[in-house]
């Protein structure tokens, strides 16, 4: 179940709706990213971050929201990358609209999220940021240039420190930010820690 409600604050500009969210009809409307919530319990909002964040991707690391004194630190999650759900998977929803499942399908794609918790008067700023990386591989899967051909296209790769840490990001392009997925994660927090009695009218997505 899911909700939008209106208002592009700051921060990424909104993507195109995704189909079947709205407010109350309105097709051209998406949440603020950041986007605030009006909750003073702050272990409730990390519990719902996680939850929400746990749905789509494998949680790497919590930095949750403490309370040091009267100051309430900023939080931050971050997860593994997760390869993008296909046509075939519709029981995930990390592919937020058919457009992003089909592109899933034809290539390797995969995403990974970052979110903040920052706390404000009122409530906490809740920020998402998805990121796409495409896989960058030496031919088609189904090539048929055989892997014996002679290549001249690359020049000698030299290692120059082979105890660093792994490039968790290497041979794959980055592709932006995936705005249809942020609004799907800002939209499942916004209806778990805001009242119904605010306006907001949560639809089915899938």
């Amino acid at each position: 179940m899911f909700l939008v409600s209106a208002g592009c604050a700051y921060g990424v500009p909104c993507a195109p709706p995704v189909p079947g969210m709205s407010i109350d009809g309105t097709a051209n409307t998406c949440l603020s990213n950041p986007v605030f919530l009006a909750e003073s319990n702050h272990e409730r909002v990390w519990e719902a971050v996680v939850d929400v964040a746990d749905d789509y991707f494998r949680i790497e690391r919590e930095e949750p929201v403490r309370q040091i004194g009267a100051v309430l630190t900023e939080g931050r999650l971050d997860t593994f990358p997760q390869v993008g759900s296909t046509l075939f998977e519709p029981w995930r929803g990390d592919s937020a609209s058919p457009e992003e499942r089909l592109e899933s399908t034809l290539q390797s794609i995969r995403r990974y999220a970052q979110l903040k918790v920052s706390p404000a008067q009122g409530g906490y700023w809740v920020e998402a940021a998805v990121f796409k990386e495409l896989e960058d591989v030496v031919r088609p899967a189904h090539s048929t240039a055989g892997a014996a051909t002679f290549r001249n296209d690359s020049s000698l790769a030299r290692v120059t420190d082979s105890l660093g840490d792994e490039q968790i990001h290497g041979g794959w392009i980055p592709l932006g930010r995936d705005a249809a997925l942020e609004q799907r994660i800002l939209a499942q927090l916004q209806y778990r820690l805001t009242p119904p009695a605010r306006g907001i009218v949560p639809l089915q997505v899938f």
